[in-house]
């Protein structure tokens, strides 16, 4: 069993942190490349400050590292996290397939008994 709780805030886990539709943004700009605070913040129509925030809860979570390069940090996108969270999602997307498999065969008896009328 994975431990999703976050390790310096246990309010928080890895699903809370995905929920925010902007941090969503942020992983998926991280995930192409290793991005400034900056350099985020510009594809948002928001403050600096938020978008740090929306990091550091990020960071908390394990989704993303911080890299020092000079005077400038780089925040990238940990993949071996993003892979926990699908995971967790396989067990559901099994039991999605099996219903649609069921629901598959069931419209395929309902079409059989019309044609039969």
């Amino acid at each position: 069993m994975v431990a999703y709780l976050c390790p310096f805030d246990m309010k928080r886990d890895i699903f809370q942190a995905i929920a925010d539709p902007t941090r969503r943004a942020i992983i998926a700009l991280i995930a192409l490349q290793a991005m400034t605070p900056n350099a985020i913040a510009e594809n948002f129509h928001t403050t600096r400050q938020a978008v740090s925030k929306h990091l550091r809860i990020l960071t908390e979570c394990e989704l993303v590292t911080q890299e020092q390069k000079g005077r400038e940090i780089y925040y990238r996108l940990k993949i071996d996290k993003m892979k926990e969270i699908d995971e967790w999602l396989e067990q559901y997307r099994k039991i999605w397939e099996s219903r649609f498999e069921q629901l598959d065969t069931l419209l395929s008896e309902l079409k059989q008994q019309e044609n039969m009328r």
